[in-house]
């Protein structure tokens, strides 16, 4: 044995130390010093479901959807609790993690993490976010091994780097969303079909590999129903490839059927429908938003099949023109599509490409028909699971031609300078937004950090809110996913007119659990232009716009709320308006609240 073989790289080790400092750091920035709380719905849609499991209360939820409501309803024939109201909307993986993570820190117990007088940022939102951001890190590991095991260990390192620096993978780390447990899972997918791959190209049965990969499709099926577009690639893949070809198919489905169907019984006997509400955001791409429908009592709402084509191509067009920041803003991703063209000396790494593209295929199919945006948090964005391996397979696609020129050929010091300059180029988002976040959040340290406000401020409803409603009592909200989680209430979307209003009101009084009021947030008047506002919000307008126009007009101020006759009944059930943040958050009471109870103490 050659003794070099066992020298130490002192430069390899300087460079994977610098490595796990900085990851350090910047997990530690960013979960303290950077952080500014939880900023998606769903996410903390999920959390509060996650505490309801830690407490033994089941996958149960506080956040209510009327048309959820109306769904329960008509499926057993006879009115139901809003207290442990049976959620069928979310994936179940994610919350059942969170919830073992929120046991373990006692967080089934509200007083204990109960915020402080000068906190901002909900102490309960830096857990989530600790948890999904384990997986995001670990996810670079696995990464790691697979892109090392189709390539070597440069372009390994290299799509780590870009990983770590990657400002889109941070934010959804951030955001307590389900994608970088999504991504861990996809990266130990793609490890295992690439070990599968590479026993199919040497003649030997490819089953354990496959079945193994399989098995990590279907917790992915389990963390976000929409990857199930996923697997249906990784099938057409798994059929064609591996052998005994159709077999290795077969096993994979009913990998993935299996957990599925338990879940599909139950939504069925909650809802009545094997895919519970969450089916309804079908109309997310087809309808383009799925608020109309979730905040009705209707359960008959027909998919809008006019123009159907049309819509279908606007939003695969959408996917096409911003693939980048679809692919998490790695620019160098989208070269995975020329790498296509280049014919790859390894067999296995040449057919290995066409399964990935099979699955991204299949992926953009499956987001044309339930949309996916480009916005900073998407929570159907899967797109940013593929870039860390189209990553890779771009490096190695610009590698071979870098390495092909005449000047780089002549002058070894610059084999490895488009490394640099693809790490450079993609970690400016990043290092350039850095100064200013930190400099906001040094300012805000001694309370947290600084809150995504508007729309969001968890003080007005962990401190204020929470402490004048009784736990059995509901409350209206236009972010009833935020009441649901900071100020641990009952709380149901705000419906658009007044009858569904009157039937969900009746039925709360009939079962005991009265609502308490109404809350009002930048969540509704904030969002969006006068003429959506006005579709959306349909006879309740004049409410949500009320602070706002008692703000605009004083002294004295002029009330929109009480001069509508359209929402008149429901003035008459909650005439005290009683502002928690000035009138930026107003809640609308069934009784007089003294100003002691919601002022900061």
């Amino acid at each position: 044995m050659n003794a070099n073989s066992n020298s130490v790289d002192p430069a390899v080790i300087i460079r994977r130390v610098l490595f796990f400092l900085v990851l350090i750091a910047l997990t530690l920035g960013n979960l303290f010093t950077l952080f500014r709380g939880l900023d998606s719905p769903q996410a903390m849609e999920q959390a509060q479901i996650a505490r309801e499991i830690s407490r033994g209360n089941g996958f149960t939820t506080k956040f209510i959807r009327p048309v959820a409501y109306a769904q329960e309803m008509a499926a057993k024939g006879t009115s139901i609790p809003f207290d442990k109201f049976e959620d069928t909307y979310h994936s179940p993986l994610n919350p059942l993690i969170n919830a073992a993570v929120l046991k373990l820190v006692n967080a089934d117990d509200a007083e204990a993490w109960k915020m402080g007088k000068n906190e901002l940022i909900y102490p309960l939102d830096r857990v989530i976010a600790m948890v999904s951001t384990l997986f995001f890190l670990i996810s670079i590991g696995v990464t790691y091994l697979l892109v090392s095991r189709i390539f070597d260990t440069k372009i390994a390192a290299v799509t780590a780097i870009l990983m770590l620096f990657c400002e889109t993978f941070w934010q959804y780390s951030l955001s307590g969303l389900p994608q970088m447990l999504m991504l861990m899972l996809f990266s130990s997918a793609l490890y295992f079909a690439f070990r599968a791959v590479e026993a199919s190209v040497e003649g030997r049965i490819a089953m354990t590999p496959a079945v193994i990969s399989g098995v990590f499709f279907s917790l992915l099926a389990l963390t976000h129903w929409m990857t199930v577009w996923i697997a249906l690639g990784y099938l057409i893949f798994a059929a064609i490839v591996y052998r005994p070809r159709g077999v290795v198919s077969v096993v994979v489905v009913a990998l993935i059927l299996i957990p599925g169907v338990f879940v599909m019984i139950r939504n069925t006997g909650i809802s009545g429908s094997a895919f519970g509400t969450a089916y309804l955001t079908l109309h997310n791409g087809l309808a383009g938003s799925e608020d109309t429908v979730m905040r009705s009592t209707s359960i008959q709402h027909d998919i809008p099949l006019n123009n159907l084509i049309s819509k279908i191509i606007r939003v695969t067009m959408l996917q096409a023109t911003q693939i980048i920041p679809l692919l998490a803003g790695i620019v160098i991703a989208p070269l995975f599509f020329l790498s296509l063209l280049h014919p790859f000396k390894r067999q296995s790494i040449a057919i290995f490409r066409w399964g990935v593209l099979l699955m991204w295929i299949t992926t953009a199919i499956g987001l044309a028909f339930f949309g996916v945006s480009s916005d900073k948090i998407d929570p159907n964005q899967l797109h940013l699971l593929f870039a860390p391996i189209m990553t890779a397979y771009g490096l190695a696609f610009i590698s071979i031609l870098w390495n092909r020129l005449d000047f780089v050929a002549a002058n070894g010091s610059l084999r490895h300078a488009h490394y640099i300059g693809v790490v450079v180029l993609c970690a400016l988002p990043l290092v350039l937004g850095l100064p200013q976040r930190i400099k906001l959040g040094m300012e805000h340290r001694d309370k947290g950090g600084l809150p995504h406000w508007p729309p969001y401020y968890a003080p007005a409803l962990n401190l204020k809110l929470k402490r004048v409603v009784p736990v059995k009592q509901m409350i209206y909200s236009d972010q009833p996913w935020a009441v649901a989680w900071y100020a641990d209430r009952i709380s149901m979307w705000l419906p658009r007119e007044m009858k569904d209003f009157e039937e969900i009101e009746n039925a709360s009084v009939t079962l005991d659990t009265p609502a308490a009021g109404i809350l009002i947030t930048p969540s509704s008047y904030g969002s969006t232009d006068m003429l959506t506002l006005r579709d959306k919000y349909q006879e309740f307008t004049s409410l949500v716009m009320d602070g706002q126009a008692l703000t605009a007009t004083a002294p004295p101020g002029v009330s929109l709320y009480d001069r509508d006759p359209k929402i008149a009944d429901a003035v008459k059930r909650f005439p005290h308006r009683i502002p928690l943040l000035n009138y930026f958050m107003t809640f609308y009471s069934e009784r007089p609240i003294r100003t002691s109870d919601v002022i900061d103490n």
